[in-house]
C-alpha cells in the first residue's frame, strides 16, 4: 500500500490535483457547479444565485459557542453560515477544509418511527456543503458531500468521495487508465457483449448496445456518448437529496443518493447512483453490499442482497440474499434469494427461489423461474461463451435444467426436466417437456391458450397492475397477444404445416380432418440430439393459433376504431393502407423487442444508422426517439392486425398459404370478424372461469377440508375469485366495443 505523509494544515484540500484543474479554476469549480443548480432548484431558476454571498463568515461569539461545544476547526475562517444559525446544536465535532452549512434551527426530524434532534454531534466533516435542518451524529468520516435539506445521517463509519468519483457510470475520469472502466458483461460470460452503465441507463439502452454487436460503428459511437457525459473533469463530490435518511451503515464511498432515500444497516455502497424521488422514494436496508452500479426510482434493496456491476431498473426489489452481477435488470421486477449472473432482462421478471439459477442470457420480460430452475449454468463447450435467448414470458418450471445455447419463443412453459441438449423452440406458447420414459422431446403448440388462459390473462393483468412506475421512460408491452407474438404464431402455423405435409396430411387434410385425429407427429431441428422429437395434438394447435391471430387482428382494430370518433370503414381501410414514412400495406414482418416496448425493426435499424452517422449525440436524444415509436406504435401495431385479418380469409385458409391478401378486407367480411371475435371472448370468459374452478372440483383439493363450507369459507367460490370478476367485466367492456364499432359501419 502507497503511504502519503501530508501536512495537517493542508487536510481537507486539494481535493483535484493541480495537473487535472482547468485553467483559472480551483478546487472548488465542480462543486461550486453542482452547489448552483442545487440552488437553483431549491431556490427557482429565475433567481440568481451568488455563492460569494449566499454564506457568511461566522461571528466572534458564534466560535466561541462552538469551541466551548469541544469543537474543532482547522480553519474557522473557511466554516461558513447561513441565517438562521444555531451554533449550540454543533457539539463534539471536527471541521476540515471548506465547510458551508445551510440555516440551523432548533427543531426535531423524523422518519417513521426514528426520531432526532437537527445539529451534527460527534462527527468529523471535511470539505461539505450540508443544507438547511440536517442531523448528522456518531459519523466519524464525512468527507466531500453535498448534502442537502432536512436529511438524516446517523451511525455511518466512513462516507466519502474521492476525486475520481463516476457513481456507477461506466466512464474513466481525466488521467486514469482505460482499464478501471466498468464494463458489465451482460448476455455472454465471455465479454462480448459488454456495455456502459450510467444513470439513466434503461433495458432499451442495454439491448440495443449488447445485441447487434455486429454494428460495430454503433458500439463505438454508444461508447463516446457515454464518455462524454460522464467521464472527463476530476472533482464532482458526492450528494444526498434532500430529506433522505442514512443510519447503522458501514461504508458509503463515491455514491450519489436521491431525495427522499431510505437506507439503514448497509454493509457497502460504493460507486453507485441510487435514484430516489418524493414520488418514488428508494429503501435499502440491512446487509446490503452494492459495488459498480445503478439503483432506480422505487426500488426495494433488502436482506443481504449483493449486486455488483449492475444495473436496477425503476421499481424493482432485490430481498432476502439475492445476487445481481454483471446484469441488467428492467423495471417492475423483483428478484429473491437466488443467484442472477451475466443476463439482460426486461421488464418484469420474477424470481423468488434460492436455488435457482440465471446465466448468461437474455429474458425478454414477463417472465418467472421456478424453484430449482438452473437456465444457462450447465456449460457444455470449451468455454463459458453460451446464450440463453427466451422471448417475452418465459416460464421455465421446478428443476428445469437448460443447456447453452438455446433459444425460446414467446410465452412458453418448461416442465420439470433436466434437458439433456440445446433447444430451439419456435412455437409460441407452447409447454415443452422432457419424457425420459420416452426418450424424446414433446412440444405442445399453443398450450396456454388450450388449457390455462386463466394464466396468460392474469400475467398480461399482473404486468400492467405491477407498473407503480410514475415517469415512464419507455412504454411496455403488457398484451400476450401483439405483433411480435402474431408473427411467431404465423411462423408457427407455417412449420406446423410442412411437419403435418411430411407426415403425409394434406392442406384439405389439416383443415377438414377432427382435431383429435392426430396425436402427434414428428418434427425436427428443435433440439440439438438424435433422440425423437414430437408435437403433440398439431391440428388443434393451428386452429388455436388461428383463432389467435383472429382475436388479436379484431382487438387491435377496434380498440384503434373506438379511439376516434370520426372514424368510419372507408377512413380506416385508406389509413391502414397508406403508404407513408416508409410504411405499406405489406405486413411488417420483423419486429423487435427492445426492453419491453414493441417496435417494427425498420424503426431500430434506422435508429442505429443514424446513432452511427452522427445524428444522435446523447442519450436523451435516444429515449426521445424511443418515445417516438410509442406514438407510432398504434398506428403501427394496427396495421400489422389489419394485414394479419388478411391472412385468416377463407381463401388462404383452404389453401394452407399464409401469402398476402392482394385486397383489403371488405366490409362484409370485417363485421362476419367482429362477430367471431365476440364469440372468442365469450369462449375466453368461460376457459378462464374453468381454469380456476378446476381446483374446486379436485377431490385432493378438497381432501384438506372437513366439508365443501369450510372449503368455500377458506378459498371462496369460483364466482367469487377477483380475477374471474375482472375478466367478466372486462369482457362486458369488449362486447360494448364490438357493438359501437359495428354501429358505425
Amino acid at each position: 500500500m502507497k503511504e502519503e505523509n501530508l501536512p495537517l494544515e493542508r487536510y481537507g484540500y486539494d481535493f483535484i490535483p493541480a495537473e487535472y484543474l482547468p485553467p483559472g479554476a480551483d478546487e472548488y469549480w465542480l462543486r461550486n457547479a453542482q452547489q448552483t443548480e442545487i440552488l437553483y432548484k431549491k431556490e427557482g431558476s429565475g433567481k440568481k444565485i451568488n455563492l460569494k454571498t449566499y454564506w457568511r463568515n461566522l461571528k466572534p461569539e458564534e466560535i466561541e459557542i462552538l469551541i466551548n461545544n469541544r469543537n474543532y476547526c482547522s480553519a474557522w475562517e473557511n466554516f461558513l453560515v447561513r441565517d438562521p444559525f444555531n451554533p449550540s446544536l454543533i457539539r463534539d465535532c471536527d471541521f476540515y477544509g471548506l465547510i458551508r452549512l445551510g440555516a440551523l434551527r432548533n427543531i426535531s426530524l423524523k422518519h417513521n418511527d426514528f426520531c432526532v434532534p437537527s445539529g451534527i454531534r460527534r462527527s468529523t466533516i471535511i470539505s461539505c456543503d450540508i443544507g438547511d435542518d440536517v442531523s448528522i451524529q456518531e459519523c466519524p468520516y464525512i468527507s466531500h458531500y453535498i448534502i442537502a435539506d432536512n436529511c438524516i445521517l446517523s451511525g455511518i463509519d466512513e462516507m466519502q468521495t474521492t476525486n475520481h468519483a463516476k457513481f456507477g457510470n461506466g466512464a474513466v475520469k481525466d488521467g486514469e487508465d482505460e482499464e478501471v472502466r466498468a464494463w458489465i458483461d451482460v448476455m455472454n460470460e465471455a465479454g462480448g457483449r459488454s456495455i456502459l452503465p450510467f444513470e439513466d441507463m434503461i433495458a432499451a439502452d442495454a439491448y440495443l448496445w449488447a445485441a447487434y454487436r455486429d454494428d460495430t460503428l454503433l458500439a463505438e459511437k454508444l461508447t463516446e456518448i457515454t464518455q462524454k457525459k460522464y467521464g472527463g473533469f476530476r472533482g464532482s463530490y458526492g450528494t444526498i437529496g434532500k430529506s433522505t435518511v442514512i443510519k447503522s451503515c458501514a461504508i458509503i464511498k463515491d455514491t450519489a443518493v436521491g431525495e427522499h432515500a431510505y437506507i439503514k444497516g448497509a454493509n457497502k455502497l460504493k460507486n453507485l447512483t441510487i435514484h430516489s424521488s418524493a414520488e418514488e422514494s428508494t429503501q435499502v436496508g440491512e446487509g446490503v453490499e452494492m459495488v459498480n452500479g445503478i439503483v432506480g426510482y422505487a426500488c426495494n434493496i433488502f436482506y443481504g442482497s449483493k449486486a455488483v456491476r449492475f444495473i436496477l431498473g425503476r421499481n424493482s426489489n432485490l430481498k432476502y440474499g439475492a445476487r445481481l452481477i454483471h446484469s441488467v435488470l428492467g423495471d417492475n421486477s423483483t428478484v429473491s434469494c437466488c443467484e442472477i449472473l451475466n443476463n439482460l432482462i426486461f421488464p418484469v421478471h420474477e424470481q423468488h427461489h434460492n436455488n435457482s439459477f440465471l446465466i448468461a442470457s437474455l429474458i425478454q420480460g414477463i417472465s418467472n423461474m421456478a424453484a430449482a430452475a438452473t437456465i444457462g449454468s450447465n456449460h457444455n463447450s470449451r468455454a463459458n461463451d453460451g446464450e440463453i435467448r427466451a422471448k417475452r414470458g418465459f416460464w421455465p418450471g421446478l428443476a428445469v435444467s437448460l443447456k447453452h445455447s438455446s433459444v425460446f419463443a414467446s410465452f412458453v412453459i418448461i416442465a420439470k426436466g433436466e434437458y439433456p441438449a440445446e433447444l430451439n423452440i419456435p412455437l409460441p406458447f407452447s409447454l415443452v417437456n422432457n419424457n425420459v420414459h420416452k426418450s424424446r422431446l414433446e412440444i405442445m403448440p399453443a398450450y396456454y391458450w388450450i388449457h390455462n388462459l386463466y394464466a396468460l390473462e392474469r400475467n398480461s393483468w399482473k404486468t400492467k397492475k405491477r407498473d407503480k412506475r410514475k415517469i415512464k421512460i419507455q412504454q411496455i408491452e403488457s398484451d400476450y397477444l401483439a405483433p411480435d407474438t402474431a408473427e411467431e404464431i404465423i411462423h408457427a402455423l407455417s412449420l406446423l404445416e410442412d411437419w403435418l405435409g411430411e407426415a403425409g396430411y394434406s392442406p384439405a387434410d389439416m383443415t377438414g380432418m377432427d382435431e383429435g385425429i392426430v396425436r402427434n407427429i414428428r418434427c425436427h431441428n428443435l433440439e440439438h440430439s438424435k433422440r425423437e422429437q414430437v408435437v403433440i395434438k398439431p391440428l388443434e394447435a393451428l386452429a388455436s393459433y388461428r383463432q389467435m391471430l383472429r382475436y388479436y387482428a379484431i382487438k387491435t382494430i377496434s380498440v384503434f376504431f373506438d379511439s376516434d370518433p370520426d372514424m368510419d370503414f372507408n377512413r380506416l381501410n385508406e389509413l391502414l393502407y397508406a403508404e407513408t414514412s416508409g410504411v405499406t400495406a405489406s405486413r411488417i414482418k420483423d419486429w423487435v423487442n427492445i426492453g419491453g416496448q414493441i417496435v417494427p425493426a425498420f424503426r431500430v435499424d434506422e435508429l442505429r444508422k443514424n446513432i452511427g452517422e452522427g445524428k444522435y449525440k446523447t442519450w436523451d436524444e435516444i429515449h426521445s426517439v424511443y418515445a417516438s415509436w410509442n406514438d407510432e406504435y398504434s398506428m403501427d401495431k394496427c396495421r400489422h392486425a389489419w394485414a394479419t385479418l388478411a391472412y385468416l380469409q377463407p381463401d388462404h385458409i383452404q389453401t394452407g398459404s399464409l401469402a398476402r391478401s392482394q385486397s383489403p378486407v371488405d366490409i362484409a367480411a370485417f363485421k362476419r370478424e367482429l362477430n367471431n371475435a365476440r364469440d372468442i371472448r365469450k369462449w375466453i370468459d368461460r376457459q378462464i372461469f374453468e381454469s380456476r374452478a378446476k381446483d374446486y372440483y379436485n377431490p385432493f383439493k378438497k381432501a384438506t377440508f372437513r366439508n365443501q363450507a369450510e372449503m368455500e369459507q377458506v378459498l371462496g367460490k369460483p364466482d367469487d375469485n377477483s380475477f374471474v370478476r375482472l375478466i367478466h367485466k372486462e369482457s362486458e367492456h369488449f362486447n360494448e366495443m364490438i357493438e359501437r364499432v359495428k354501429a358505425r359501419l
